[in-house]
């Protein structure tokens, strides 16, 4: 994980599990040109968490869903995972900020060139989301890049 950030500790995930939408993100190849973005985790038997990600594709004009699997790299008190969405590799997920009732939280990938916020409503008014940039920013984020996906279209 990028140096500048911690996990979230204690970490509840039965609070993280279920939908969550993309406010901002920086850009990356798997997501280009995705708007409308959702990530929907459970929690499997063996204690994984399965991760469902979707979003619709502009240029397609169509839905894209990608199915992935998300480890804790520790112990589930930290928000600390790994996720693979291509079978052995994994790529690091980070939950650094979180609000107390897990309304928001900012993840990280294994450097700041992978940022997210996400919400639990597809939508934050702009001083919501001015604070959250800006925790991201103090903790090095390039926040001058981030994107800020559509969230208007109907599933």
């Amino acid at each position: 994980m990028p140096p500048s950030i911690e996990p979230v500790s204690p970490f509840d995930v039965q609070r993280y599990l279920g939908t969550w939408y993309e406010i901002a993100r920086l850009d990356h190849s798997f997501e280009r040109g995705l708007s409308n973005v959702s990530a929907v985790y459970s929690r499997n038997d063996d204690g994984s968490i399965t991760v469902l990600n979707r979003g619709f594709d502009t240029e397609e004009q169509q839905w894209q869903q990608a199915d992935g699997r998300a480890v804790f790299v520790d112990d589930d008190s930290q928000g600390h995972l790994k996720v693979s969405f291509f079978g052995p590799f994994y790529s690091s997920y980070v939950v650094f900020f979180l609000e107390p009732d897990y309304s928001v939280a900012l993840v990280s990938g294994y450097s700041t060139d992978y940022l997210w916020l996400l919400a639990r409503e597809p939508e934050l008014d702009a001083p919501q989301i001015s604070r959250y940039v800006a925790i991201a920013q103090e903790a090095g984020f390039d926040t001058d890049k981030l994107i800020y996906p559509e969230q208007s279209r109907q599933r």
